[in-house]
């Protein structure tokens, strides 16, 4: 295998299950491997917001003059994405002798691993060859059975705990709420930023003895016009910029993500100027991101129903700014089969007027059937709503960009793989 596509097509079809959970394989290879970090370690859990909490962090770190290591998934437009150091993608070559390495010692092992777990170690090896000065790990699914939980955090990160991965994780925000906890150390700082912490949480943190850190009681924010506050039992960091990225929740992710710098100020201290900084320089593509005003173009990856609601919450204030509520929203519309179909068409649809809806082209993709299936049984009918399907999700984004007008709004919703296939889309448009 020459290449990176050759090796993820190989890591594709290597084990039985796409998803495993599990700690006993990849601690074999791990071990055999000897990766065993020097670096404190933040791993970051929930439902969602992982992804902006690790940006955010990631961001103020490396504005504080740290190495940072940052290891989050899915991507959008390449694997590299995934690994990061120094806030850039690792190039395929390190990945590639990352993969081979793993390989020999899985082999030598005499076991098997998901794409996930290998991109995990991948992960790994290359921030200890690169010596980070810390490394921020998302967790793919869960916590407690996470392949990342093969690594001891110096702070675990748990942003919410909602319903999301039933089929492994539980279908009770309690089962979900004791998965997620999972990455609580004892006697290390656990932030926790959902207002409504499920009784398993507490209780695990309490059992293993973790400083359980808690948002409206620990830690927390004020928010102003044009700028906001922090406050923690350490003090309180006053006229903060708002953070780079767009919508409600993300002060409740930048709160989060300074209480866990607060925990860690011994061994990673920041400056005042390193956080204002870090919180104007954030890079994350595809949460809330708005590609054009005219028409208002955004792109997000909602794929459950909690995320799908702070996404209608943030389109209403949106469309408040724009100041035209005549404008119709369109919406170029994908999903996994296994997500809550129904739960996100529901928290979506009085907020969308024209429902264009495509296949996810992956073994895992829902077909248009599917999609109308749920549209159907919200309440929604060809009758009296305006729902077109489409071949592909690019179909879909070109009939939007064509039927829209200036005041109209287009959104990408839906899936990691949905707003993934537009970027795509652009790039090969932007190369022409």
């Amino acid at each position: 295998m020459n290449s990176l596509s050759d090796w993820l097509v190989y890591l594709e079809q290597l084990h039985p299950k796409t998803i495993e959970m599990g700690l006993e394989r990849i601690e074999y290879v791990r071990a055999d491997l000897q990766l065993s970090p020097d670096f404190p370690v933040i791993t970051v859990g929930g439902t969602n917001g992982k992804g902006s909490v690790c940006a955010m962090t990631e961001s103020i770190l490396s504005a504080a003059g740290y190495r940072v290591g940052c290891y989050t998934s899915p991507h959008l437009l390449r694997y590299n994405e995934r690994i990061r150091v120094n806030r850039k993608a690792v190039d395929d070559r390190q990945i590639i002798e990352a993969f081979e390495q793993i390989n020999r010692s899985r082999n030598k092992c005499g076991v098997s691993l998901t794409y996930f777990e290998f991109s995990t170690l991948a992960a790994m090896c290359l921030f200890e060859l690169q010596r980070v000065d810390v490394a921020i790990l998302e967790v793919g699914l869960g916590g407690r059975l996470d392949a990342v939980n093969i690594f001891d955090p110096a702070c675990a990160v748990l942003t919410n705990v909602a319903l999301d991965h039933m089929d492994y994780l539980g279908d009770t925000r309690e089962a979900i709420g004791f998965e997620k906890a999972g990455i609580f150390r004892s006697e290390k700082p656990a932030i926790c930023a959902d207002t409504n912490v499920p009784e398993t949480v507490q209780q695990y943190a309490q059992a293993i003895g973790a400083q359980l850190i808690q948002l409206g009681q620990d830690f927390g924010f004020d928010a102003g016009m044009d700028h906001w506050d922090f406050w923690s039992k350490k003090g309180k960091r006053g006229a903060l910029p708002l953070p780079a990225l767009r919508g409600a929740s993300q002060l409740i992710n930048a709160s989060t993500c300074l209480a866990a710098l607060d925990a860690l100020n011994d061994c990673l201290p920041v400056s005042m100027q390193a956080i204002r900084q870090g919180l104007l320089n954030i890079d994350l593509p595809g949460r809330f991101q708005v590609l054009a005003t005219r028409p208002v173009t955004i792109l997000d990856v909602a794929h459950n129903p909690a995320a799908a609601e702070v996404f209608a919450a943030n389109l209403k204030l949106a469309k408040q700014k724009q100041g035209n509520s005549d404008g119709r929203t369109f919406a170029v519309f994908a999903m996994l089969q296994d997500k809550d179909i129904f739960g996100v068409v529901k928290a979506l649809k009085d907020d969308i007027d024209i429902w264009l809806v495509a296949p996810l082209e992956l073994p895992r993709g829902a077909d248009t059937r599917n999609l109308l299936q749920n549209l159907y049984n919200s309440g929604l009918s060809r009758e009296n709503h305006a729902i077109y399907e489409f071949e592909n999700i690019e179909a879909a984004y070109v009939y939007a960009c064509k039927q829209a007008s200036n005041n109209d709004r287009i959104c990408v919703v839906g899936s990691f793989h949905t707003v993934g296939a537009v970027l795509q889309y652009l790039e090969r448009k932007n190369c022409q």
